[in-house]
């Protein structure tokens, strides 16, 4: 009897550990068919665009000179920059925006080689009057009528180190709109993507933002700024 009993309850716990490691087995495969669920990802690229005033222009006012004697070129050179300086005051442009450099000068015949011609003139110079100016309009505005002082006799040179630059330093101030506009077209395309594979949009797996340029909108309006960040988002796909 004893026998039979111990038999009967070895069959009992044979049964309780089966049905267990059925159960323990079907909550593996739930959790696997889980796991591989949110394995399911979709990256998604979202942009955003804004033109933007520069509020920052720098504007090197360059002219030249030349004369036989030193001294009489350095007055030449003094008296275009206090017209120049005179012109940029009388135009709205505050004392403390403008400022001069010390001028170059060249000596011809100093820096001649051989025999060729003697130089009309022995000495140049170039002289730089820099603006810089939050007064983006302002100085817009005095520079198309600069040549008013072209035509009193001062001769301006135009090359690459004397080019106007224009800057946008208010960043900071739209970076979380345009960071919320990225991420939002992002989130669009991937639900468009998930409608289009019978699948459910998830959360968020991983995002990176990118990184912000600034450039000129075109060659002809540099004044006005083209600011874009892509961001990269990852999201999780379900059925």
């Amino acid at each position: 009897m004893v026998k039979i009993q111990n038999n009967f309850s070895a069959l009992i716990l044979g049964v309780g550990i089966l049905l267990g490691l059925a159960a323990l087995g079907s909550l593996i495969g739930s959790a696997v068919d889980r796991f591989k669920g949110y394995e399911r990802t979709v990256t998604v690229k979202g942009l955003a665009e804004r033109e933007v005033p520069a509020d920052i222009v720098i504007w090197p006012i360059q002219f030249t000179a030349a004369s036989n004697d030193l001294t009489a070129l350095y007055q030449d050179i003094a008296a275009s920059s206090e017209r120049i300086e005179k012109f940029l005051q009388a135009q709205g442009i505050k004392p403390g925006e403008i400022s001069k450099s010390m001028p170059g000068i060249t000596d011809k015949i100093a820096q001649q080689y051989g025999g060729g011609p003697r130089p009309e003139f022995r000495y140049s110079a170039l002289q730089t009057v820099m603006v810089y100016s939050k007064q983006v309009d302002v100085v817009r505005a005095a520079m198309s009528k600069l040549a008013d002082l072209g035509r009193d006799g001062i001769a301006f040179s135009q090359n690459y180190q004397g080019q106007t630059e224009y800057i946008f330093t208010g960043l900071n101030d739209i970076k979380p709109q345009m960071i919320e506009q990225a991420t939002r077209q992002a989130r669009q395309v991937a639900q468009k993507f998930a409608e289009d594979s019978d699948s459910v949009l998830g959360k968020i797996k991983q995002a990176s933002q990118g990184q912000f340029s600034i450039s000129d909108r075109d060659k002809n309006n540099p004044h006005i700024k083209k600011v874009r960040v892509v961001s990269t988002i990852e999201y999780y796909l379900s059925d």
